[in-house]
C-alpha cells in the first residue's frame, strides 16, 4: 500500500500528513509566510515537510488558486502576492524527490465531502463561502477540475451586472457580495464601526438589522448561485462549507430562498462534514486515482 504526503497550502496555514488508507496517521502544520517572497513559501514548505518525505511514496497537494500545468496561479493574482505564477508542482518534486499530483483545494475538499455523501449521488457541487467564495463540482460520480484548472470558481460567476467591481476584473461577481471579506466591508460601509466579517455575523445573530440586511444579501446571492449550478448541471446535492457557510443560521437562510424558487431549482442543500483536513482527505483520495491512470 503507498503512502501519500498530502498538503494543504492556504492563506493563513500549511498543513501536510501521511495519509494512509484513506486516514491521516501523522500530522503537521505551520503558519503560512506572510511574505510575497517565493523563497520563503519555499522554505516553511522545506522545513513542514522534511519529517514526512521519508514516509511517503508520493505527494498530493491541494493548494488555494488555480493549478494550471503545475503553476500556480489565481483569477485574482492580488491574492496570492508574489506567488503568482509559482511553479508549485515543480518546487515541491525538488523538495521530496517524489511524483507530485496537485489541484486547487475547493476541489479537494469537494471530493473529501463527496466520499461522505450516500453511494447513489453521482452529481454534486461544494461551495465553501469563507474569505472568498470557491467550488467543486463532482459530475457522473467524477471530479471535475478543468483542462486548465478553472473548473468549479464560481465565487466568479457574475450576481450582479451592476455591483462593484472584483478582484478579478469583473463586475459583480458572487465573491463580491456573499464572501466574507465583502461582508466586512459591506459592515464598514453602512455601519462604520465594525473591523470584520464575524464580527458583522455576530451582530446579526444578536438581531441588528443592519447586520440583517448584509448577510441575509450574502444568503440569497448563494441561493442564486445554488440555483443556477443545479440547472445547468442537474444536481442532486450542494454541500455548503466554509466559515460563513458553517456559522450558526446561513443554510436556514439560503434554504428559505431556495424555498421561494421553482422546485427544479432546488437539490438537496447540506452542511459539509469533512472537517477541517477536508483538503488533506480529499487532494489524498483524488490522488490515489491518478496513480492507476
Amino acid at each position: 500500500m503507498k503512502h501519500c504526503l498530502a498538503i494543504d497550502i492556504g492563506g493563513t496555514k500549511l498543513a501536510a500528513a501521511i495519509v494512509k488508507q484513506d486516514h491521516i496517521v501523522q500530522r503537521v502544520q505551520c503558519e503560512t509566510p506572510h511574505s510575497n517572497d517565493p523563497k520563503q513559501l519555499i522554505a516553511a514548505l522545506t522545513a513542514l515537510l522534511q519529517p514526512l518525505i521519508s514516509s511517503a511514496d508520493y505527494v498530493a497537494v491541494a493548494s488555494t488558486g488555480i493549478i494550471n500545468d503545475g503553476v500556480l496561479t489565481a483569477l485574482n493574482p492580488v491574492n496570492l502576492g508574489g506567488l503568482d505564477q509559482f511553479p508549485l508542482v515543480d518546487v515541491l518534486s525538488t523538495i521530496t524527490s517524489l511524483p507530485v499530483f496537485a489541484i486547487n483545494d475547493a476541489q479537494a475538499a469537494a471530493w473529501a465531502e463527496y466520499a461522505q455523501l450516500e453511494h447513489n449521488v453521482q452529481d454534486m457541487a461544494f461551495i465553501t463561502v469563507s474569505t472568498g467564495v470557491g467550488a467543486g463540482v463532482v459530475l457522473n460520480r467524477n471530479l471535475i477540475t478543468g483542462a486548465r484548472g478553472v473548473a468549479g470558481h464560481a465565487g466568479h460567476m457574475q450576481a450582479d451586472p451592476m455591483g462593484k467591481r472584483c478582484g478579478c476584473g469583473r463586475i459583480g461577481c458572487v465573491e463580491t457580495i456573499a464572501s466574507g471579506t465583502a461582508i466586512a466591508q459591506r459592515g464598514k460601509e453602512i455601519m462604520g464601526n465594525v473591523s470584520s466579517g464575524k464580527e458583522v455575523y455576530d451582530l446579526f445573530l444578536s438581531g441588528d438589522q443592519q447586520a440583517k440586511e448584509i448577510i441575509e444579501s450574502s444568503a440569497k446571492t448563494i441561493a442564486n448561485l445554488i440555483a443556477d449550478l443545479t440547472i445547468a448541471l442537474d444536481l442532486d446535492v450542494v454541500v455548503l462549507g466554509g466559515s460563513v457557510g458553517l456559522a450558526e443560521g446561513y443554510v436556514e437562510l439560503v434554504n428559505d430562498c431556495l424555498s421561494s424558487m421553482p422546485v427544479i431549482y432546488q437539490p438537496k442543500v447540506l452542511n459539509a462534514q469533512a472537517g477541517a483536513d477536508a483538503g488533506l482527505i480529499g487532494v489524498a483520495l483524488w490522488s490515489k486515482q491518478q496513480l492507476t491512470k
